[in-house]
């Protein structure tokens, strides 16, 4: 497979995007190649400063950049040659099959959407991401940020979609799916937790669990968490802030290491006809690496044909 990289992308690129294609590209089979989209002057010069074979690699030259602070829809149609527009034209046209960005992650979503498309049934693309539990493995925490306002539809996909993400890519057989709440009553919530625990409670497409309270990020009682991504981007960066602040302290243990953004690289987006990964701004070329590994974990485990299977039910040609 061809895995599409932005080398430009990223608060540390394009030195962490490469230190971190020049990783991964040692322990892909040959079988795999990646595909180096940005500025092709400075993709030869860092492969020449590293003694890196540039036949390693394909490179595809995408000499502009969408900056984190520009509006993403705009962005992609004015600058149509920047590293993010060229990978999802080249993923448009099944010439990549996953392309990953630590870039501007609202042109990531719509590059997505306009691109490769939303898969048929899908109300609302979304973002997970990844708490580690205390006796081993993730929680998969959904939506954190893609969707701030969703609605209770909306929530009982975010429902499905984990479920199938820590399935097939984590390979945790009938996950636990939770509902993040103030209590674990039915009762308990805003009204739009309340709705959507009345339309999950029953459902047939996941292994629905109750609601689940904040003191349970980090046990073994559940295997997705669905919130609105108002919610779940707040307890992303709270719980990012005090990884950040033990560190500073000194403070050291094994768990806590698993909290490093680093080994999970990036995360994908679900619900769209493709592979796309999206990395933290701040990645640096460990993380890098993580997520062109990810995005091929993520491709092989044909996980948007297996969601785009599951919503059959939902699409409007069976309605």
């Amino acid at each position: 497979m061809k895995i599409g990289l932005d080398v430009s992308g990223g608060d540390f690129a394009p030195k962490a995007t490469m230190q971190g294609a020049i990783m991964a590209q040692k322990e892909l089979p040959e079988s795999d190649r990646i595909v180096l989209i940005g500025d092709k002057k400075v993709i030869h010069s860092y492969l020449h400063e590293e003694k890196t074979n540039p036949s390693l690699f394909d490179i595809v030259d995408a000499p502009d950049l969408i900056e984190m602070d520009e509006h993403p829809t705009k962005a992609l149609v004015k600058k149509p040659n920047s590293s993010i527009a060229v990978g999802f034209r080249l993923l448009k046209h099944k010439e990549i099959q996953a392309f990953a960005s630590a870039g501007s992650s609202g042109a990531m979503l719509v590059g997505s959407i306009y691109s490769v498309n939303v898969i048929q049934g899908v109300i609302r693309p979304s973002s997970p991401a990844y708490i580690p539990k205390e006796n081993g493995g993730a929680t998969i925490l959904i939506d954190v940020g893609t969707n701030p306002d969703a609605k209770p539809d909306v929530m009982y996909q975010f429902g499905l979609l984990g479920s199938l993400f820590a399935e097939h890519v984590f390979h945790v057989k009938n996950p636990r799916v939770g509902l993040l709440n103030i209590g674990s009553e039915e009762k308990k919530g805003s009204l739009t937790t309340q709705s959507a625990f009345q339309l999950m409670k029953d459902s047939k497409d996941f292994h629905f669990i109750g609601n689940v309270e904040g003191r349970e990020l980090f046990r073994d009682a559940v295997d997705v968490i669905v919130c609105d991504g108002f919610v779940g981007n707040i307890v992303l960066k709270q719980i990012e802030a005090m990884y950040r602040t033990f560190v500073k302290r000194g403070i050291k243990d094994p768990y806590l290491d698993r909290f490093n953004y680093e080994n999970y690289g990036g995360s994908p987006i679900l619900g769209i006809n493709s592979t796309v990964l999206v990395g933290h701004g701040i990645s640096n070329g460990q993380a890098i690496r993580r997520m062109i590994l990810m995005s091929k974990e993520v491709h092989e485990a044909k996980l948007y044909q297996k969601i785009k299977h599951a919503l059959e039910p939902y699409s409007l040609t069976n309605l």
